[in-house]
């Protein structure tokens, strides 16, 4: 039963990571041409950027594939525990790839708004304009594509990967505002929408890199979590007493150990088997959890380290 511990990412969530991946790159560079074409078209800085970011935007999903491809490799006999961790790392570099995106298109509107030269800019053209909605649309239908995919598979890279699509989207708007702002005479809005669109990018790689650091740091599982687990060992025939549970995140993969009290008159070979019910109801019913340890203790006795124990 052992092998338990050492099982890969399943295939099928590999399947999902790589195809939802493929086509964020396809809709990236289709974008990144579009809004280059538009933006040089129609004299536009702003589309221009938002073109660029677009492209950058390949990169992180290159990211996502290293991290989910390696988190999904077989333990070694330097990893016996696996690799699942890995794909923590991708999210951690996404979150600052992220953080250091939302940092610059906010210095760029603060710099614009304490220029104050707005009467320089040119007025983009119209085309600039379609090519803004196009891309907020498009962005905005690939981060719940993306979004859907990551709650699917626990998956924090593709998560990341989502809120870059997301980004990009709040950027679109911003480039949106701004291009219909300076048709409109108010080209001010342009910088003042960059600085609102950085908040809410800090606040999502913020959110990302704790996320990721929460499975890095063997965080235990929300307590509404640990409570139905509770639930459903107790339920299993021969167990009298749940003495004990602790989670701990890896990765997208959860450790479970336990301790429960058993009619301690019983055989060796019934403890046992009652420890192997609760083994495979764990992992069984709670499909992200990798391996459950199950400890027995004799019910007549309060616990002591000297207590008989079954590991399963």
């Amino acid at each position: 039963m052992e092998n338990n511990v050492h099982d890969p990412v399943k295939p099928d969530e590999n399947k999902v990571a790589m195809r939802v991946s493929a086509v964020s790159i396809v809709v990236n560079l289709g974008l990144a041409l579009l809004k280059l074409i538009a933006g040089m078209i129609a004299r536009s800085g702003a589309m221009v950027s938002d073109a660029v970011h677009s492209a950058s935007d390949v990169f992180s999903t290159f990211v996502v594939i290293v991290g989910i491809r390696l988190s999904g490799k077989k333990s070694d006999a330097d990893h016996p525990y696996g690799h699942e961790r890995m794909e923590c790392v991708a999210a951690i570099v996404l979150a600052a790839i992220l953080a250091i995106t939302g940092f610059g298109i906010g210095v760029e509107g603060i710099r614009k708004i304490i220029g104050g030269n707005y009467g320089e800019l040119e007025v983009p053209g119209m085309i600039a304009l379609i090519a803004a909605l196009v891309s907020i649309a498009v962005k905005e239908w690939m981060y719940w594509y993306t979004r859907a995919a990551a709650k699917k598979i626990n998956s924090g890279a593709l998560m990341a990967d989502a809120w870059h699509h997301r980004s990009d989207s709040l950027s679109s708007i911003g480039a949106f505002a701004g291009i219909l702002g300076a048709r409109m005479g108010f080209p001010i809005l342009d910088p003042v929408a960059s600085v609102i669109i950085c908040v809410f990018i800090e606040k999502a790689a913020v959110d990302i890199f704790k996320d990721a650091v929460d499975k890095l740091v063997d965080k235990a599982c929300p307590e509404e979590l640990v409570k139905e687990m509770n639930n459903v060992i107790s339920e299993r025939m021969g167990v009298c007493r749940v003495d004990d549970i602790k989670t701990r995140l890896f990765g997208s993969k959860i450790y479970v150990d336990v301790e429960i009290a058993v009619d301690g008159e019983q055989t060796l070979n019934a403890a046992h088997k009652i420890a192997e019910d609760v083994h495979d109801a764990v992992e069984t019913k709670f499909e992200n959890v990798k391996h459950c340890m199950v400890h027995v203790n004799p019910l007549e006795r309060e616990f002591s380290r000297d207590n008989a124990e079954t590991d399963i």
